[in-house]
């Protein structure tokens, strides 16, 4: 009897493991503050939205355009005319089908909803039309070159109609799409859970069972939280921990040049950073080789603008400012404040975040200017920012493949992100030539032209481009490198 007793437990067992579920939990710096597309202006928001949304195509590890929903495309009429053929037999996760008049109405609602965050992105578009059930014609104004690049990330992700005009604002908070794992719950500053979509259009994915977002904007926190296994992956990781997760056994560690840019946004339409002698002054603190060396640990690069190394846009003839306490001092009193004055500077909460504000502050010290440091919760920071109510903000972007990603919607008139609120016609008429041409050198003289300018009017000060670090269990494997920083769980396997 005790033979046969011990034969059974351990089929029970075995039946047990067979049927356990497997749960990927994922270490983010901040609370994700949209799922929706629509209105989300954060790269943690992405890190969620793309396994709950496909989009209508992607980026593979070498930033090409690859297909995803849309299987292919042309492109007609001198470059105004984009033909997309679609995926056939995708279903949202609600179980309504993905269509030519599902791209439709996403395209559409993404351009003229109240409130969207993508209708800059998308301005270029005249016209969404369905050609048949898998094909879509999108009409532009003019040639742009961008578009399928801004189709790789929020602006091509496809949600499902039937959803929002059930849901209407509620959406957000019951988001559903296409994508590898589907919504189940949120607790604001705790965590998001999603599960597998058993309906997946690519057969054998996603290979876990359940996919839970855990934010910690502590660094050490979340660096603790991987090294204790009660996370498999975190990202970012600080510079300090790098080392450390390093030498750990259990633990790999990936980092790899971003696409982004890091750096502070000044308020021209009000304070005393208004007066443009006096960001002069400010800017001209900086020392970004101090940043990289004291913050970062060199890790970082002195940035010269929104453009990092390999992108179309950059342009290495335009160095990196260095720090001139002396031209500080003279556009001080060319400011009519040659004693100084002050301002706040809104940051994120987190330690590499406090200390880089107060490696800000004592720069901006040493010539007379006083640096007041506000930490505000990151939803709040964007709120404020789209408002324009800040004096000073260290925000940063996560890049995008193309350099309009990088530039046009933060500097350009009244557009979506520019917090600084910045207007410049000279700089709009630049960045809305460099949209229509393809050539690179021939976009890239035009960017140059451009960021002169803005180097001159200081809207914000560019000072570093981050790396990309990620810190994952070596259990953990299937996940794609991909520059933009984007963790793709759709193929990622535990292991175990």
């Amino acid at each position: 009897m005790k033979k046969w007793a011990a034969v059974t437990l351990a089929i029970w067992a075995l039946a047990g493991m067979a049927g356990a579920k497997t749960t990927l939990t994922v270490g983010l710096d901040s609370d994700p503050p949209s799922l929706d597309p629509l209105l989300s202006s954060a790269l943690v928001d992405r890190q969620v939205q793309n396994q709950i949304y496909d989009k209508l195509v992607d980026l593979d590890a070498n930033l090409k355009i690859v297909p995803m929903l849309a299987t292919s495309w042309s492109v007609e009429g001198g470059g105004t005319v984009y033909m997309f053929k679609l995926r056939q037999g995708v279903k949202f996760q609600d179980g309504s089908d993905f269509n030519a008049e599902a791209v439709k109405f996403n395209l559409d609602r993404y351009r003229t909803a109240p409130g969207s965050r993508r209708a800059g992105e998308l301005a270029p578009v005249k016209d969404v039309q369905v050609v048949d059930t898998y094909t879509v014609r999108v009409v532009l104004k003019e040639p742009f070159s961008p578009l399928l690049a801004i189709l790789s990330d929020r602006s091509g992700m496809m949600v499902s109609p039937t959803a929002v005009q059930k849901l209407g604002a509620d959406f957000a908070n019951n988001p559903v799409g296409s994508g590898p794992f589907k919504f189940v719950e949120r607790r604001r500053q705790d965590r998001i859970v999603l599960a597998k979509n058993e309906n997946y259009w690519m057969k054998g994915f996603p290979k876990v069972d359940e996919l839970i977002y855990r934010p910690f904007p502590d660094d050490d926190v979340r660096t603790a939280n991987l090294l204790s296994g009660a996370v498999n992956i975190i990202s970012p990781v600080a510079a300090k921990d790098l080392e450390t997760l390093r030498k750990n056994p259990n633990l790999s560690v990936s980092t790899f040049p971003g696409i982004g840019y890091q750096g502070i946004y000044l308020n021209v339409s009000k304070g005393a950073l208004a007066n443009k002698a006096l960001r002069q002054a400010f800017a001209a603190t900086i020392d970004r080789d101090t940043v990289d060396k004291v913050v970062f640990l060199g890790t970082a690069q002195p940035a010269n603008g929104p453009f990092p190394p390999g992108s179309v846009g950059y342009d290495k003839s335009i160095p990196a400012p260095k720090q001139d306490l002396d031209l500080a001092k003279k556009k001080l009193a060319e400011g009519g404040k040659p004693q100084g004055f002050s301002f706040t500077l809104s940051i994120a909460p987190g330690p590499v975040l406090a200390q880089l504000a107060q490696v800000y502050q004592a720069m901006a010290a040493q010539a007379g200017i006083q640096i007041k440091i506000e930490q505000v919760e990151f939803g709040t920071l964007l709120d404020r920012g789209t408002k324009g109510d800040f004096e000073a903000m260290a925000l940063g972007w996560s890049g995008r493949p193309d350099p309009d990603g990088n530039i046009y919607d933060f500097v350009r008139c009244k557009s979506p992100n520019n917090y600084s609120q910045y207007c410049n016609p000279k700089v709009d008429a630049l960045l809305n030539r460099a949209r229509a041409i393809r050539v690179p050198e021939a976009r890239r003289a035009i960017y140059s032209d451009a960021l002169k300018i803005l180097l001159d009017d200081l809207p914000y000060v560019y000072t570093y481009v981050p790396q990309t670090t990620i810190g994952m269990s070596k259990k953990l494997s299937g996940i794609p490198t991909v520059p933009d920083g984007i963790l793709r769980f759709r193929a990622a396997d535990l292991g175990e």
